[in-house]
């Protein structure tokens, strides 16, 4: 994926909207459609606050990929990810039963 593919898939993981992530970061929401269709990338200075205004390192917008500090520090994996996603979107009876079903898989 690109960087603007990268940042798209890190503000449906964070519920989070394009119009927001410009103005924690400082352009116009317009970027991320433009920077998708055309395939670029940003420039470093821009690269380095979407990064901070999604809490992420520029190595992970441009790979897709945190790198590997230590065990404690791995992230999400995209199955994962998209896990979260979907879970968020329940409401709180049908999360229970999703909890429900884990801790029956995971006692057998």
């Amino acid at each position: 994926m690109s960087f603007w593919e990268n940042v798209d898939e890190e503000l449906k993981f964070r519920g989070m909207e394009r119009k927001e992530l410009g103005a924690k970061a400082g352009f116009p929401e317009s970027y991320i459609s433009k920077g998708i269709a055309r395939k670029s990338a940003p420039s470093t200075d821009l690269a380095l606050k979407i990064a901070k205004a999604l809490n992420v390192s520029v190595e992970f917008l441009i790979t897709g990929k945190e790198p590997q500090k230590n065990s404690a520090d791995v992230r999400l994996s995209p199955e994962t990810k998209r896990l979260i996603t979907k879970l968020n979107h329940l409401s709180p009876k049908q999360k229970q039963i999703i909890f429900d079903m884990a801790d029956a898989l995971a006692a057998k």
